[in-house]
């Protein structure tokens, strides 16, 4: 694949995304790809959508992977990361056209303010970027103008949907507690050669018995002491109702008090914990913000879902296998001075 570079630009006003340029080549840009009801999607707009976010992933993705990136069937599941991408583009664009369509429910409009400084933005993006960027992703000023207008009627609706959340959330939903653990395995430990060894049952007893004094030293002077003394290693967590951990251990963290000691047995490992704070506040209060952006995240979709059933998508397969990543781009920054200019003409 031949290899082009593009310098990001950011584009400022109502967007405040970073945006690389691009879209195909040899594509009839105006031929109808998709439909929206009566709304057409024009290939020339699923294209730039496509080879735009492919141009965002394509240097940590060609870093870790290689230039066929984009050939490869990474999870097995028969479809190339370039099939994935360019579902995941349509699916975007399906939820786009579907709040376009549905804009009066919530008032949202485009401003005069905001279709200029859309079609500032369009300008800029195409003059920063090379010409053989901009052939290869397909883009014109209409299309990016159309994209970002996009862009912007959706981060307009998720606003406005989002109004409807109940931010009310319980102290008992969103208590979060603080603890400390020691983990030991009791299938394999290294030995003093750096080898993995499985333990006798002999071992067992003996970590067992070591256990007993790890539990009780911690509960003498502090459970960071009495682990180095027997070289463990003391990690920390937080845990509330949806914690992933053990259920076992999750059981015993939900019933600890402050300064609290446990030992929990498993099959396979021990696990000594101590309850550092039952109300941790910042934990607690990240939690009650992580659950309130997930209703919202929940509500946001269950609008868009009924939105895009509403009305019927239709694909052209046929046309849309034209779309393909032919061409790898690279990110860059311009000049110092390029760099220094456009922050300072923004800042103003």
């Amino acid at each position: 694949m031949k290899k082009m570079r593009i310098p990001a630009l950011l584009l400022c006003g109502a967007l405040a995304v970073s945006m690389l340029s691009g879209c195909g080549k040899n594509i009839d840009k105006t031929a109808v790809v998709a439909t929206a009801g009566e709304k057409e999607v024009t290939l020339g707009l699923a294209n730039f959508a496509a080879r735009f976010q492919q141009a965002q992933y394509d240097d940590f993705y060609v870093a870790y992977m290689g230039q066929d990136v984009w050939r490869t069937d990474m999870y097995g599941n028969g479809q190339t990361m370039e099939d994935t991408m360019k579902a995941n583009v349509l699916e975007s664009l399906h939820a786009m056209y579907a709040l376009e369509a549905n804009m009066a429910d919530y008032g949202v409009e485009i401003t005069e303010d905001e279709k200029a400084a859309i079609a500032e933005a369009a300008e800029k993006f195409m003059s920063s970027n090379s010409k053989e960027a901009i052939e290869a992703l397909g883009a014109t000023n209409e299309i990016v103008e159309e994209y970002l207008t996009l862009l912007t009627i959706q981060a307009k609706m998720y606003d406005e949907i989002i109004k409807d959340v109940d931010t009310n959330v319980s102290d008992e939903e969103a208590n979060t507690s603080a603890y400390s653990y020691v983990y030991i395995s009791k299938s394999s430990y290294t030995d003093a050669e750096g080898n993995t060894a499985s333990y006798t049952d002999e071992e067992l007893e003996l970590l067992a018995k070591t256990v007993e004094e790890l539990e009780k030293d911690a509960k003498a002077d502090s459970l960071e002491t009495a682990a180095e003394t027997l070289g463990y290693t003391v990690s920390t967590g937080t845990y509330n109702a949806d914690s992933s951990v053990n259920e076992e251990v999750g059981t015993a963290l939900a019933a600890m008090k402050d300064g609290e000691i446990q030992v929990v047995e498993l099959d396979n490992a021990y696990y000594v914990l101590r309850m550092d704070a039952v109300v941790d506040e910042d934990a607690t209060a990240a939690n009650r913000e992580a659950i309130i952006s997930q209703r919202e995240s929940d509500l946001y979709i269950e609008v868009v879902k009924a939105y895009q059933e509403a009305v019927t998508w239709t694909v052209d397969e046929k046309l849309w296998e034209k779309v393909s990543f032919d061409n790898l781009f690279t990110t860059y920054l311009p000049s110092t001075e390029t760099v220094e200019d456009t922050a300072s003409t923004q800042a103003q």
